[in-house]
């Protein structure tokens, strides 16, 4: 996970190999535009920024692409563990495709800059850090002249959203294609259940509901900081618990299920009003847990046409879990994802109790095309090499925003607008282009180690 510099402060493993990456950056730069950015078929050249799950998977992915070749020449991470640790786990399933000798590894918090220096104009970048550095991420990337992959969410408060809407238009500006990791729009059971809604199959869709009821994974709580480590990486490693970094729990495990419920209706919710709560806050060991989050969400989002999307997130132990999302309509009703963000069968049903007997269609699957993962990067290449219109980023903002509005309305007690929300001035983390290892953290605790926390009803023009 790679963090945003603007001067370069190596550290001394990367003074130790400065000669050896500057020539490699040299001889991969002067290699000049390859044939693919007129259609050719030649290497695609790969820079991963964010070492985490997400993004050595989405790297596997884009090496797995069927109209290759691809190859990863350079990865980013702000933590030198997690780089190696992607490292060894691409070393083991894409080996042939991995050319990332350690001077192409770079960490640090200019790491970004020199993975993408590593680049031609033309080739791929892929970015799966914390959402709160994409705007800093991309315009870099723009300025370098790269196609992009950038993992969800793409904002987290409205400053950030305006930016990254300007951002968007350069990057169309320069023909450059942008993919966003909303995986389950390239769900092909969910495309044709898109296109029979439109078809009318559904009739008027009145309502929908969605559902993200699960445990406390990952990051969603934190304990107070240990004393060996620093504010600032403590809150970007645990970057799930901190609205700055992630738009926390809400805005990371709930915008798939969000976003696909509102391409089905075909727009998205003009207004949200919720509810929310802390409940169990301390540790088996009667520790209090610092994070932001609410441990449970419930939204009510409206269309423009006063229909409704009804959305219940939770993140808690010993409770019942659900995680799927399903939709009403004037002639019959239909399941979205039978479980999870895309699992199939997507399905259409003549009465509203989903029976198997009532099924008018359930999707199938060509072979091959089953994983939407997969599916988003073929879709992505397809656009680089075929010179084809690609560019997510906006309905990335937009779905982003769809979901800061829900988390604002429940943080403040208060209706949010879609436009309040995009016209927002509360910037959670102003100056990420300048954050140096030296900077302060964006949230500073109180002397308990504690941080602010959401006071609906007390604070109410901002969310902490």
């Amino acid at each position: 996970m790679a963090h945003p510099q603007r001067r370069s402060t190596l550290t001394r493993r990367q003074l130790l190999k400065d000669t050896s990456r500057l020539t490699a950056t040299t001889l991969l730069a002067s290699a000049g535009l390859s044939a693919v950015h007129a259609g050719g078929d030649e290497t695609i050249q790969v820079a991963l920024v964010g070492c985490g799950g997400r993004g050595s998977g989405a790297a596997q992915n884009a090496l797995s692409v069927q109209r290759g070749p691809m190859k990863l020449v350079a990865m980013a991470d702000v933590f030198e563990h997690r780089l190696k640790q992607s490292y060894d786990a691409l070393s083991t399933t894409v080996a042939d495709r991995l050319d990332v000798p350690e001077e192409r590894q770079f960490i640090g918090f200019d790491a970004y800059q020199q993975a993408m220096d590593c680049l031609r104009p033309g080739d791929v970048v892929i970015f799966a850090t914390p959402p709160a550095f994409r705007w800093v991420h991309f315009t870099y990337a723009i300025e370098k002249g790269l196609h992009v992959f950038m993992e969800k969410p793409v904002t987290v408060d409205g400053p950030t959203s305006r930016r990254m809407l300007e951002l968007a238009e350069r990057a169309q500006a320069k023909n450059l294609k942008v993919g966003v990791g909303l995986m389950s729009r390239h769900s092909r059971a969910m495309q044709e259940l898109a296109q029979r809604v439109r078809d009318g199959q559904l009739g008027e869709i009145i309502t929908q509901r969605g559902y993200r009821m699960q445990g406390p994974i990952v990051f969603f709580r934190s304990l107070p900081k240990p004393a060996d480590k620093s504010e600032l990486l403590f809150q970007i490693e645990r970057f799930h618990s901190f609205l700055w970094a992630s738009g926390g729990a809400y805005n990371d495990f709930f915008i798939h299920i969000i976003d696909h419920l509102c391409w089905m209706k075909g727009e998205w919710p003009v207004k949200a009003h919720a509810l929310g709560g802390r409940h169990y806050r301390e540790s088996e060991e009667g520790v209090l847990y610092v994070d932001q989050n609410l441990d449970t969400y419930s939204v009510e989002y409206t269309y423009s046409d006063g229909t409704k999307l009804f959305f219940g997130g939770r993140n808690m132990e010993g409770c019942d879990t659900k995680f799927s999302s399903a939709m009403h309509g004037t002639k019959g009703a239909a399941i979205v994802a039978k479980s999870g963000d895309y699992g199939m069968p997507s399905s259409i049903h003549y009465r509203h109790d989903f029976s198997r007997a009532s099924t008018e269609w359930s999707s199938e699957i060509p072979e091959g095309q089953e994983n939407p993962y997969q599916n988003e990067w073929e879709d992505l290449v397809e656009a680089i090499r075929d010179d084809l219109p690609y560019n997510e980023v906006k309905r990335g903002v937009e779905a982003s925003l769809v979901c800061n509005l829900g988390r604002m309305a429940a943080h403040t007690g208060r209706e949010i607008t879609f436009e309040e929300m995009l016209a927002c001035e509360h910037e959670f983390a102003p100056g990420l282009d300048t954050l140096t290892e030296a900077s302060d953290a964006p949230l500073q605790p109180d002397a308990e180690g504690r941080y602010p926390v959401p006071q609906p009803g007390l604070v109410t023009d901002r969310e902490y």
